[in-house]
């Protein structure tokens, strides 16, 4: 696992990768502060739920790019618009 900085000033990964992860990262840290600030279960686990397909999208757009396989990348970045 490469570390954030590293993954952002190399020029290993295409651009538009980067600007996903930085995306993806940020709703997932405000999401996390919603969760945490909000009383109502209901609205929590609603929120759980948005923050947990956030992170599977983050997750499949790593093993993409770690597999270096086009296709799935393309997959990837169709479901994320």
């Amino acid at each position: 696992m490469v570390r954030f900085k590293t993954f952002m000033t190399e020029g290993r990964y295409p651009v538009w990768t980067k600007a996903v992860t930085v995306g993806l990262v940020i709703k997932i840290r405000s999401l996390s502060i919603a969760i945490e600030q909000e009383q109502d279960p209901v609205k929590q686990n609603k929120l759980i739920a948005q923050q947990n397909k956030l992170i599977a999208y983050l997750n499949g757009l790593g093993i993409a790019v770690n597999t270096n396989d086009p296709r799935l990348m393309t997959s990837v970045r169709s479901k994320l618009k």
